[in-house]
């Protein structure tokens, strides 16, 4: 008995091309559009969730007639990531334009170079100097305290440690990534501020954020040192090199990439803190540049004091704020970008 055989065009497929997917998402915004023309329905935002579900449903429709059922599920797989990843763009744009287009009044160069060292809430005059040198030197503290202990808490944890005791560091870690911002403030509070009696400082704000910065730097340190191939250990070994230097020049500098962002993703979460900073830095409305002793100022501070104003001028200080905020953030992560591909690179 002799068989056939199978040819391509017996495998070929029709495929819905981007024209026909196309005609069939705006087939359905139009029949959307008709809907809201011939009923009670009204309203913009009511308008685009509908006109989106039905195009998308007549997109389905049309690839189901075309490609058959098995396909339309790929085809639904891909809306929704695409769905998801156009909110999430969406919602993060919307923040940075609004808060650039509300920030933007009071931003000049009298506002990155001046306090608020007596000016008034109903004054056109301060800036946040003071805030931004606050900021920054806290969160650089907290880098330091941090970033050197959750890295080497991570290579204990991926390198050396065994049994009970790196179960117990890593349950630690675990339990120290949900604490809320509000309890590492009181913990520094009734510990720095109070028990040792150090006052309020700069330091003490840079402790707390130290705590909520540790848990994500080694979580995130541990993961990607693990990624390392461990063919680069073991032909480093193979050599005569130790451990701890194969450690610090083959398998830390082969992570540092997502180490960085790791870093990053910390530093972009401790930034933006009120609450710790309320018990710890207390804020002061005068430039004080030392972080070791008395209350220092933070742009989160700033925000929050401007923000709690009645008057428009001091919430457009704090809109300002916030946007300055977010450029410190970005300046910071790229700034750690360009020094992570340059070794790379070297």
């Amino acid at each position: 008995m002799s068989t056939s055989p199978v040819t391509s065009s017996a495998l070929r497929t029709n495929r819905m091309g981007r024209g026909e997917g196309l005609a069939a998402a705006g087939a359905g915004v139009i029949l959307t559009g008709v809907a809201f023309w011939l009923t009670p329905l009204q309203g913009r935002a009511d308008f685009l969730v509908v006109a989106y579900l039905a195009g998308v449903a007549a997109y389905l429709v049309g690839a189901a007639r075309l490609e058959g059922r098995r396909s339309v599920v790929d085809r639904l797989a891909a809306v929704l990531m695409v769905t998801a990843v156009g909110i999430c763009l969406l919602a993060l744009g919307s923040v940075l334009v609004y808060t650039a287009a509300r920030g933007v009044k009071a931003l000049d160069w009298y506002f990155f170079t001046h306090s608020m060292n007596g000016v008034g809430p109903r004054d056109d005059a301060g800036g946040a100097y003071h805030a931004i040198i606050g900021t920054l030197e806290q969160v650089l503290l907290a880098a330091l305290i941090s970033v050197p202990a959750g890295l080497l808490i991570a290579i204990y944890l991926t390198e050396y440690g065994r049994g009970r005791l790196a179960s117990l560091v890593r349950t630690v870690i675990d339990v120290m990534v949900g604490i809320p911002s509000i309890v590492a403030g009181l913990f520094i509070y009734a510990f720095w501020v109070l028990g040792l009696d150090r006052g309020f400082s700069g330091l003490a704000a840079a402790l707390a954020l130290s705590i909520l910065m540790l848990p994500i730097v080694v979580r995130s340190a541990e993961e990607m040192i693990k990624l390392v191939p461990a063919a680069l250990r073991e032909a480093s070994y193979a050599l005569g090199i130790p451990r701890w230097r194969t450690i610090l020049r083959v398998v830390l500098p082969t992570a540092s990439a997502g180490i960085t962002t790791g870093v990053m993703l910390a530093v972009a979460r401790v930034t933006g803190e009120t609450a710790p900073l309320l018990l710890t830095a207390f804020g002061f409305d005068s430039i004080r540049n030392d972080p070791f002793s008395g209350p220092q100022s933070s742009l989160p501070l700033f925000v929050f004091s401007q923000a709690s104003s009645a008057f428009s001028t001091a919430v457009d200080r704090a809109w300002a704020g916030a946007l300055t905020l977010i450029a410190v953030v970005l300046l910071l992560t790229v700034a750690a970008r360009l020094v992570t591909r340059r070794n790379r690179l070297v």
